[in-house]
């Protein structure tokens, strides 16, 4: 089961559960990044480059569980900035299913690292 909103967990629970999520954000961004329609929609990019530079970002303090919980808190903003943007943009670029089913991929990551971020921590 997973936690909830509300749930109480060490940080490193928190840490641990975020780090799954972004695994399938970067598992959105390896396919964006590759994908051809790239080439004719270089705004798809917009979502490659956000992911890398939250998990960039994330990894430098994956020993330190307020540092990451704080940079989360820092770089979340600017994901769900380029997830919704993403969103919009896939739709121009492509009706196909991988399109579809990334954006809903990367919106479902979105909510739930602010549900991890709600989370109270012991």
């Amino acid at each position: 089961m997973q936690p909830k909103p509300g749930d109480m967990l060490t940080p490193e629970q928190v840490v641990s559960e975020c780090e799954t999520v972004m695994s399938h954000a970067w598992m959105v961004r390896t396919f964006v990044k590759h994908c051809d329609e790239v080439e004719d929609f270089p705004e798809l990019m917009g979502i490659v480059r956000a992911v890398f530079d939250t998990s960039r970002a994330l990894e430098t303090r994956s020993a330190d569980p307020a540092g990451y919980l704080a940079m989360l808190r820092k770089k979340i903003g600017r994901l769900r900035s380029a997830a919704e943007q993403f969103r919009h943009d896939a739709q121009a670029a492509s009706t196909h299913m991988n399109f579809q089913q990334a954006v809903l991929s990367m919106d479902a990551c979105i909510t739930r690292l602010e549900q991890l971020l709600e989370c109270k921590t012991r």
